[in-house]
Protein backbone atom coordinates (compact mmCIF):
# COMPACT_ATOMS: atom_id res chain seq x y z
CA UNK A 1 0.00 0.00 0.00
CA UNK A 2 2.68 2.50 1.01
CA UNK A 3 4.95 1.46 -1.87
CA UNK A 4 2.19 1.87 -4.47
CA UNK A 5 1.21 5.24 -2.99
CA UNK A 6 4.81 6.45 -3.11
CA UNK A 7 5.06 5.27 -6.72
CA UNK A 8 1.93 7.28 -7.48
CA UNK A 9 3.58 10.34 -5.91
CA UNK A 10 6.65 9.84 -8.10
CA UNK A 11 4.43 9.60 -11.19
CA UNK A 12 2.55 12.78 -10.25
CA UNK A 13 5.80 14.66 -9.64
CA UNK A 14 7.26 13.42 -12.94
CA UNK A 15 4.60 15.46 -14.76
CA UNK A 16 5.09 18.64 -12.71
CA UNK A 17 7.76 21.00 -11.49
CA UNK A 18 6.68 21.33 -7.84
CA UNK A 19 3.55 19.96 -6.12
CA UNK A 20 2.35 20.91 -2.65
CA UNK A 21 1.46 18.50 0.14
CA UNK A 22 -2.17 19.67 -0.13
CA UNK A 23 -2.37 18.87 -3.84
CA UNK A 24 -0.81 15.42 -3.42
CA UNK A 25 -3.14 14.58 -0.53
CA UNK A 26 -6.17 15.60 -2.61
CA UNK A 27 -5.01 13.59 -5.65
CA UNK A 28 -4.42 10.43 -3.62
CA UNK A 29 -7.33 10.79 -1.18
CA UNK A 30 -5.19 10.54 1.97
CA UNK A 31 -4.29 12.88 4.81
CA UNK A 32 -1.54 15.48 4.56
CA UNK A 33 0.27 13.69 7.39
CA UNK A 34 0.34 10.48 5.34
CA UNK A 35 1.75 12.42 2.38
CA UNK A 36 4.41 13.98 4.60
CA UNK A 37 5.51 10.51 5.76
CA UNK A 38 5.61 9.29 2.16
CA UNK A 39 7.62 12.32 1.07
CA UNK A 40 10.02 11.78 3.93
CA UNK A 41 10.55 8.19 2.79
CA UNK A 42 11.09 9.25 -0.83
CA UNK A 43 13.51 11.92 0.30
CA UNK A 44 15.53 9.37 2.26
CA UNK A 45 15.70 7.29 -0.93
CA UNK A 46 17.14 10.29 -2.78
CA UNK A 47 14.20 10.52 -5.20
CA UNK A 48 12.74 13.92 -4.34
CA UNK A 49 13.53 17.38 -3.00
CA UNK A 50 11.33 19.00 -0.35
CA UNK A 51 10.97 22.69 0.33
CA UNK A 52 8.39 24.64 2.34
CA UNK A 53 5.47 22.21 2.05
CA UNK A 54 6.13 21.17 -1.53
CA UNK A 55 8.21 18.60 -3.40
CA UNK A 56 9.72 17.90 -6.77
CA UNK A 57 11.38 14.93 -8.41
CA UNK A 58 15.16 14.65 -8.70
CA UNK A 59 15.97 13.86 -12.30
CA UNK A 60 19.18 11.92 -12.99
CA UNK A 61 20.43 14.68 -15.31
CA UNK A 62 19.98 17.38 -12.66
CA UNK A 63 22.18 15.94 -9.92
CA UNK A 64 24.58 18.87 -10.29
CA UNK A 65 21.95 21.49 -9.58
CA UNK A 66 23.98 23.87 -7.45
CA UNK A 67 24.34 27.52 -8.37
CA UNK A 68 27.73 28.73 -9.65
CA UNK A 69 29.89 30.47 -7.05
CA UNK A 70 29.51 33.87 -8.70
CA UNK A 71 25.72 33.71 -8.54
CA UNK A 72 25.76 32.59 -4.90
CA UNK A 73 28.13 35.41 -3.98
CA UNK A 74 25.65 38.02 -5.27
CA UNK A 75 22.64 36.40 -3.59
CA UNK A 76 21.67 37.85 -0.14
CA UNK A 77 25.00 39.67 -0.08
CA UNK A 78 24.34 41.87 2.97
CA UNK A 79 22.80 39.04 5.03
CA UNK A 80 25.74 36.72 4.38
CA UNK A 81 28.25 39.43 5.24
CA UNK A 82 26.42 40.04 8.52
CA UNK A 83 26.35 36.32 9.38
CA UNK A 84 30.08 36.16 8.62
CA UNK A 85 30.75 39.10 10.92
CA UNK A 86 29.13 37.24 13.83
CA UNK A 87 31.22 34.14 13.02
CA UNK A 88 34.41 36.12 13.70
CA UNK A 89 33.56 35.94 17.41
CA UNK A 90 34.26 32.18 17.38
CA UNK A 91 37.81 32.54 16.00
CA UNK A 92 40.80 33.06 18.28
CA UNK A 93 44.50 33.47 17.65
CA UNK A 94 46.40 30.19 17.46
CA UNK A 95 43.46 28.14 16.18
CA UNK A 96 43.40 25.84 13.17
CA UNK A 97 40.15 26.46 11.32
CA UNK A 98 38.63 24.89 8.21
CA UNK A 99 36.40 26.79 5.80
CA UNK A 100 34.21 25.26 3.11
CA UNK A 101 33.73 26.69 -0.39
CA UNK A 102 30.48 28.50 0.40
CA UNK A 103 29.95 32.15 -0.46
CA UNK A 104 29.21 32.88 3.22
CA UNK A 105 32.63 31.53 4.23
CA UNK A 106 34.18 33.71 1.54
CA UNK A 107 32.53 36.72 3.19
CA UNK A 108 34.08 35.52 6.45
CA UNK A 109 37.52 35.20 4.84
CA UNK A 110 37.30 38.78 3.54
CA UNK A 111 36.56 40.05 7.06
CA UNK A 112 39.10 37.85 8.83
CA UNK A 113 41.88 39.92 10.45
CA UNK A 114 45.54 38.99 9.96
CA UNK A 115 46.00 36.77 13.04
CA UNK A 116 48.34 33.91 13.87
CA UNK A 117 45.99 31.26 12.48
CA UNK A 118 46.08 28.17 10.30
CA UNK A 119 43.33 28.06 7.68
CA UNK A 120 42.48 24.89 5.74
CA UNK A 121 40.09 25.19 2.79
CA UNK A 122 39.02 23.73 -0.55
CA UNK A 123 37.94 27.16 -1.85
CA UNK A 124 39.96 28.90 -4.55
CA UNK A 125 38.59 32.41 -3.70
CA UNK A 126 39.37 31.89 -0.01
CA UNK A 127 42.90 30.77 -0.90
CA UNK A 128 43.37 33.99 -2.88
CA UNK A 129 42.02 36.03 0.04
CA UNK A 130 44.19 34.27 2.65
CA UNK A 131 47.30 34.72 0.47
CA UNK A 132 47.08 38.44 1.30
CA UNK A 133 47.46 37.78 5.05
CA UNK A 134 51.07 37.59 6.23
CA UNK A 135 50.43 35.92 9.61
CA UNK A 136 47.94 33.28 8.48
CA UNK A 137 49.24 29.84 7.52
CA UNK A 138 47.22 28.66 4.54
CA UNK A 139 46.71 24.98 3.73
CA UNK A 140 44.81 24.26 0.52
CA UNK A 141 43.12 20.89 0.01
CA UNK A 142 44.42 20.87 -3.56
CA UNK A 143 43.17 18.45 -6.19
CA UNK A 144 41.19 19.11 -9.36
CA UNK A 145 39.68 22.56 -9.70
CA UNK A 146 35.89 22.56 -10.18
CA UNK A 147 35.45 25.90 -11.95
CA UNK A 148 31.68 26.17 -11.55
CA UNK A 149 31.98 26.13 -7.77
CA UNK A 150 35.55 27.51 -7.65
CA UNK A 151 36.64 24.74 -5.32
CA UNK A 152 39.10 21.86 -5.34
CA UNK A 153 38.08 18.21 -5.36
CA UNK A 154 40.68 15.97 -3.76
CA UNK A 155 40.06 12.19 -3.50
CA UNK A 156 42.94 11.97 -1.00
CA UNK A 157 41.17 14.27 1.48
CA UNK A 158 40.83 11.57 4.16
CA UNK A 159 44.59 10.95 4.17
CA UNK A 160 45.31 14.69 4.16
CA UNK A 161 43.11 15.31 7.19
CA UNK A 162 44.95 12.72 9.27
CA UNK A 163 47.83 15.17 9.61
CA UNK A 164 45.60 18.05 10.73
CA UNK A 165 43.96 18.85 14.05
CA UNK A 166 41.01 21.09 13.17
CA UNK A 167 39.81 23.22 16.09
CA UNK A 168 36.80 24.68 14.28
CA UNK A 169 35.08 23.83 10.99
CA UNK A 170 32.95 26.66 9.60
CA UNK A 171 30.51 25.86 6.79
CA UNK A 172 27.14 26.48 5.18
CA UNK A 173 24.62 24.17 3.51
CA UNK A 174 21.77 24.25 1.03
CA UNK A 175 19.10 23.28 3.54
CA UNK A 176 18.07 21.52 6.74
CA UNK A 177 14.93 19.38 6.53
CA UNK A 178 12.28 18.50 9.12
CA UNK A 179 14.35 15.56 10.38
CA UNK A 180 17.39 17.78 11.01
CA UNK A 181 19.33 16.42 8.03
CA UNK A 182 21.68 18.90 6.34
CA UNK A 183 21.79 18.83 2.54
CA UNK A 184 23.99 20.03 -0.31
CA UNK A 185 23.30 20.02 -4.07
CA UNK A 186 26.78 18.73 -5.01
CA UNK A 187 28.27 15.36 -4.02
CA UNK A 188 31.92 16.42 -3.70
CA UNK A 189 31.05 19.46 -1.57
CA UNK A 190 28.81 17.35 0.67
CA UNK A 191 31.63 14.81 1.08
CA UNK A 192 34.10 17.55 2.04
CA UNK A 193 31.71 18.92 4.66
CA UNK A 194 30.91 15.47 6.06
CA UNK A 195 34.60 14.65 6.46
CA UNK A 196 35.43 17.93 8.18
CA UNK A 197 32.35 17.71 10.39
CA UNK A 198 33.49 14.33 11.71
CA UNK A 199 37.13 15.43 12.16
CA UNK A 200 36.85 18.89 13.73
CA UNK A 201 36.74 19.42 17.49
CA UNK A 202 33.95 21.98 17.02
CA UNK A 203 31.80 23.11 14.12
CA UNK A 204 29.93 26.27 13.22
CA UNK A 205 27.05 26.27 10.72
CA UNK A 206 26.28 29.58 8.99
CA UNK A 207 22.74 29.46 7.68
CA UNK A 208 19.96 31.74 6.53
CA UNK A 209 16.49 31.22 8.03
CA UNK A 210 15.06 30.50 4.58
CA UNK A 211 17.14 27.32 4.35
CA UNK A 212 15.24 25.52 7.10
CA UNK A 213 12.55 23.04 5.97
CA UNK A 214 14.55 22.52 2.77
CA UNK A 215 16.38 19.57 1.29
CA UNK A 216 18.68 19.04 -1.68
CA UNK A 217 20.36 16.18 -3.55
CA UNK A 218 23.09 14.96 -1.17
CA UNK A 219 23.14 14.45 2.60
CA UNK A 220 25.91 16.04 4.68
CA UNK A 221 24.92 14.81 8.13
CA UNK A 222 22.67 15.60 11.07
CA UNK A 223 22.24 19.07 12.52
CA UNK A 224 22.80 17.45 15.94
CA UNK A 225 26.46 16.92 14.94
CA UNK A 226 27.00 20.70 14.77
CA UNK A 227 28.37 22.45 17.86
CA UNK A 228 27.24 26.01 17.08
CA UNK A 229 24.80 27.62 14.64
CA UNK A 230 24.56 31.20 13.44
CA UNK A 231 21.09 31.67 12.02
CA UNK A 232 20.77 35.07 10.45
CA UNK A 233 21.93 37.58 13.04
CA UNK A 234 21.16 35.42 16.06
CA UNK A 235 23.94 33.02 17.14
CA UNK A 236 22.78 29.95 19.04
CA UNK A 237 24.77 27.30 20.88
CA UNK A 238 23.82 23.65 20.59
Amino acid sequence: MKESRQQSIVELLSNSDWLTTDVLAEHLGVSKETIRRDLSGLQQQGKILRQHGRARLIHPDSRDSGEPFGARLKSHYADKADIARHALEYISEGMTIALDASSTCFHLARQLPDLELTVFTNSLPICHEMARRKKITLICSGGTLERKYRCYVNPALVTQLKALEIDLFIFSCEGVDEQGIMWDPVAHNAAFKAQLLSRASQSLLLIDKSKFQRSSEVKIGQLSQVTHVIQGCQPSRR
